[in-house]
């Protein structure tokens, strides 16, 4: 048997251990509830009314901006508040009582879509002094879990009629109704696109092993060799030009030829500039009428002379129409010819001076 001092040792480790744990849930307790500031502390007792529970239960959060700061002590319906006869005591920590103001406003919020129900206080745009004990705020109007089931039903319905219109279409591309039904459930298109793979698996093969112009195109390196040399030349050339040698390389880097194309360019803006104000014969003829006009009837009676030189009018049009009148002429001309050599070659023939004496 045990002696009496093993016992005592035996009872007072017990209650040791039974003290610990009393004052472990004690530390959690005031851990649970550190955000009211513990179950001693002064609490701060204020009340809001709804129009609807909405599922809130004793003991919910209470929440500042999203911020844990009570809890709900009491729920009950108040018939006297119609039309919002729900009236919802909280109970806050002092600690948080300077952020929240007479003209906060409450509101019933859902942790989620089927999360439990929550109070939430707002104070952003609040202003007002701090609030009394058992003071009231302005609740706002919260949906309620029935409210977010009726406004998803729409959703809710779109997607059944998208998943029967799937199902519509998987089963019209079973049943191979449709180009795209016919080409899945069709064997001879398999058949056709396995032959295709067949002939590109051949085509890449050839061209792997410098079969053909794209196998020697791919394998060849003298292509490669040739673009480079290409590209070589080019690089040369660029450089060339870069450098302000041959004529393209002057023609870049050299300014006398801006120079001369910017003057070549202000004389003709000046040139343009004096026929514009009637200067000169091209000014008079892009300016004054009468010049025009006597222009115009030179051609006029230019065209006319040619027209009769071309009829074969007047002695010039029958030297250009009468072919014996032009032979007769240059036989003329010949034999005038062929006699002025004729007196220079023996003069005396043809000048013979006589002398008469009386």
């Amino acid at each position: 048997m045990p002696s009496r001092k093993e016992i005592q040792w035996s009872q007072l480790r017990v209650g040791a251990l039974v003290l610990a744990g009393i004052g472990i849930l004690i530390a959690l307790i005031f851990l649970m509830s550190g955000a009211t500031g513990g179950p001693f502390s002064k609490k701060l007792i204020l009340r809001s009314y709804f129009a609807n529970a909405a599922g809130l239960k004793n003991g919910a959060p209470v929440t500042l901006e999203g911020v844990t700061v009570g809890n709900v002590v009491r729920i009950r319906v108040v018939p006297d508040r119609n039309p919002k006869p729900v009236e919802v005591t909280m109970r806050i920590g002092m600690e948080w009582a300077y952020d929240i103001h007479t003209d906060s406003t409450t509101s019933i919020a859902q942790a989620g879509v089927l999360g439990d129900s929550y109070v939430d206080i707002s104070s952003v745009n609040a202003t007002g002094p701090k609030p009394k004990q058992d003071g009231e705020l302005l609740a706002t109007g919260s949906p309620s879990i029935q409210d977010v089931i009726r406004t998803s039903e729409s959703s809710i319905q779109d997607v059944s009629t998208l998943m029967r219109k799937i199902g519509v279409l998987v089963d019209t591309l079973n049943s191979s109704r449709g180009t795209i039904g016919a080409l899945i459930n069709d064997k001879t298109f398999y058949h056709k696109v396995s032959r295709i793979t067949d002939n590109l698996a051949e085509i890449t093969t050839a061209i792997n092993q410098g079969k053909g112009s794209l196998g020697k195109l791919v394998n060849d390196d003298s292509l490669y060799n040739h673009a480079n040399s290409a590209i070589a030349h080019i690089d040369n050339v660029a450089g060339t030009m870069d450098s302000g040698n041959g004529s393209i390389g002057r023609l870049i880097k050299d300014d006398t030829f801006y120079k001369n194309l910017n003057e070549s360019v202000a004389n003709i803006n000046q040139l343009t500039a004096s026929i514009n104000q009637g200067q000169g014969a091209m000014g008079k003829l892009a300016k004054d009428p009468a010049f025009a006009k006597k222009l115009d009837d030179t051609v006029t009676r230019l065209d006319s002379i040619l027209s009769s030189i071309d009829d074969g009018k007047g002695t010039i049009g029958q030297l250009m129409k009468n072919r014996s009148l032009y032979d007769n002429t240059n036989e003329t001309m010949t034999q005038s010819s062929q006699l002025i050599k004729a007196i220079r070659e023996n003069p005396k023939k043809y000048f013979v001076i006589r002398l008469k004496l009386f």
